[in-house]
């Protein structure tokens, strides 16, 4: 019998506070909830603090941003995001696996294939393993792709410990591996580059987790990762929690890494320091 889907609202807040006057200031948010087959009648309530006007622009992986330019100058702003939309119930496990594992493999190795998947099978700055590192984990080709990447999802949840402050946005990977602690950006980089390493096409995530229901998770965005697995499809893993992406995960976007996903970029100019907060909430009901 087909489940209802849920009601989720989403808030997001920032704040900047600026030292020194503000003469000119550019900022894009990567922050809507993406419109697919499980998330749909997205409705979007943006405001500014200086009512500058905003507009709606696609970034280069095809996802919807909202660019705010005021005309006037300043040393405080602040935005507030209100997302509704409805969620279908996700059953992640709901795929068959060919019992012929050759057929999955042999995939990966075709020409046509790593052509197709180019962007999400190369190394970025911030998935870059040495050929040391690269060996961390090796597929083992008597067990399923899904089944690899499963374990891995494992591996890498046990492997690093969450805790918040110690790593940062440009924290690479050398530094994670040294430290093993971090964030639900560090896990995601980690997996991109073990099962890119691997041959399989990942993608890095950015969106929501509904953390109600007990999951690990920034108190901002999230980071989790999908991998393309030949006969399945696209396929998410989120190694912070070591489950699949499900019903709990709002997406927003995905890119080759933090880079093509970050929820706030700006262009400012000003001298000083500033300060700058985000929050977000989330809320479901059936």
């Amino acid at each position: 019998m087909k489940t209802m889907p849920r009601d989720f609202e989403v808030t997001y807040k920032a704040e900047n506070i600026y030292d020194d006057w503000v003469h000119d200031a550019h900022w894009q948010f990567l922050i809507i909830p993406f419109e697919n087959e499980s998330q749909h009648e997205v409705q979007i309530e943006f405001s500014n603090s200086l009512y500058a006007n905003t507009e709606f622009s696609i970034n280069g992986f095809g996802f919807k941003t909202l660019r705010v330019h005021p005309k006037k100058k300043f040393k405080q702003i602040s935005f507030e995001a209100k997302f509704k939309f409805k969620k279908e119930e996700i059953d992640p496990y709901d795929f068959n696996i060919n019992s012929d594992l050759s057929v999955e493999y042999n995939e990966l190795e075709h020409f046509d294939f790593k052509i197709t998947h180019e962007r999400f099978l190369k190394q970025t700055i911030y998935t870059k393993l040495n050929s040391i590192q690269d060996l961390l984990y090796k597929f083992d080709t008597t067990v399923s792709i899904f089944q690899n990447l499963e374990n891995l999802n494992h591996w890498i949840y046990k492997f690093i410990q969450f805790k918040t402050g110690v790593t940062k946005v440009g924290t690479l990977l050398k530094d994670l591996l040294l430290n093993k602690q971090g964030v639900c950006q560090d896990f995601a980089h980690l997996f991109c580059a073990l099962a890119r390493t691997n041959g399989i096409p990942t993608r890095y995530v950015s969106g929501y987790l509904n953390q109600n229901s007990g999951y690990m998770g920034d108190s901002q965005m999230h980071a989790w990762v999908e991998c393309y697995i030949p006969g399945i499809g696209w396929k998410g893993f989120d190694p912070t929690n070591n489950i699949l992406a499900n019903t709990n995960h709002i997406k927003v976007c995905h890119g080759k890494d933090y880079n093509d996903c970050s929820p706030l970029k700006g262009i400012i100019h000003t001298g000083g320091q500033n300060k700058t907060t985000h929050t977000v909430m989330v809320q479901s009901q059936q």
